[in-house]
């Protein structure tokens, strides 16, 4: 069967669900919470280096990005394997993103506290789509705000349907279906359909 991947991502994590679709009816193949950091100072590196000497605090966030690529890496590649050990095909990866960050550097982040916010939640979406790109998958990064109303345009479907499918999805695989869960899901379900 053809699935898709569908990642929501928080700093140092992110919720993967698998989507395929089986007899017409969109099935979950695969959810679980991916870990992308080793240590917990990882999960906000700007932060742990805010009080350290310039080029120390240089390679402290560097070492923390490397970390996440690195994770990132065997997480997508563990998922793509276990997918050819159900004889699924992977065609398409969803992330779902914020907005875009200006091209600061890493001064220029430590210097103003919000920057470090909004750079450690660049940091691991940026990850996982760059491990996804490495493993010659179809990346689409979707904007958070936008999930809902891209859905439905790519779905064509309503709102309410869409909701109600969500539903009967996550009943098919019980808890835990949060927020996280129904959001990848349906990044996962706009990427199938966007697969060749």
């Amino acid at each position: 069967m053809k699935v898709a991947l569908g990642l929501r991502v928080h700093s140092g994590w992110a919720a993967l669900v698998v989507v395929g679709k089986h007899n017409g009816d969109f099935v979950i193949v695969d959810r679980r919470r991916i870990e992308l950091v080793e240590n917990e100072w990882q999960k906000q590196p700007y932060h742990a280096a805010e009080n350290s000497k310039r080029d120390a605090a240089r390679d402290l966030v560097k070492r923390g990005i490397a970390v996440a690529r690195r994770n990132a890496g065997r997480e997508i590649r563990a998922a793509l394997k276990r997918e050819r050990q159900r004889e699924n095909e992977v065609t398409a990866c969803a992330v779902l993103v914020t907005d875009p960050m200006p091209a600061w550097s890493t001064e220029e982040i430590l210097a103003v506290h919000f920057r470090m916010h909004k750079a450690e939640g660049v940091l691991f979406r940026d990850a996982l789509i760059r491990a996804a790109e490495a493993c010659r998958l179809a990346v689409l990064a979707i904007p958070e705000k936008q999930l809902a109303e891209q859905a439905v345009n790519v779905l064509k479907t309503q709102a309410n349907d869409l909701s109600d499918t969500i539903s009967t999805l996550g009943k098919s695989v019980g808890p835990p279906w949060g927020k996280d869960q129904k959001e990848a899901t349906v990044a996962a379900l706009v990427a199938l359909q966007y697969a060749p």
